[in-house]
């Protein structure tokens, strides 16, 4: 089953990239994988109070996670995988599309700001040309019936 892995953030675009997903997934019979990164620097701390952080962390992803899951679920009928990893957010989405192979294509939302489609698209596409999969960019401000319509 190919599957369609999508990042989780903090972004206004990280919704129309799950959406898409979603809808992709559930009109060709694929899954989803949603990856969420913790940032080192999250936990540049005393060794308790990073440990403390870092369970924190990982509580606001999985709460993140279940409101798109269940969305998924609901919706699309695709139940979505979670990963977290820890580091730097490009690195290791790189390393989850070599290391996870059932990983068909990236997909990532891109910001409509007048200063660039965000950080993870430009680092990302730079580095497109090592990866084995392709990646799909879905615009953060493109309305849920286009979005259908191109699913």
């Amino acid at each position: 089953m190919r599957k369609f892995l999508v990042v989780l953030d903090d972004s206004r675009e990280c919704l129309n990239a799950m959406r898409f997903a979603a809808m992709r997934a559930a009109n060709t019979g694929g899954g989803v994988e949603i990856l969420s990164v913790i940032p080192p620097d999250e936990f540049n701390h005393w060794i308790g109070v990073g440990d403390i952080m870092r369970e924190e962390a990982r509580e606001r992803i999985h709460a993140h996670f279940e409101v798109f899951a269940k969305w998924m679920r609901d919706k699309q009928g695709v139940d979505p995988e979670l990963v977290i990893r820890e580091g730097d957010p490009v690195e290791q989405i790189l390393a989850q599309c070599m290391d996870d192979k059932d990983v068909g294509v990236l997909v990532l939302g891109a910001s409509s700001d007048k200063k660039g489609p965000g950080p993870l698209v430009t680092q990302l596409t730079r580095n497109s040309g090592t990866l084995e999969i392709p990646i799909t960019i879905v615009p953060g401000e493109l309305s849920k019936e286009r979005l259908e319509a191109i699913t």
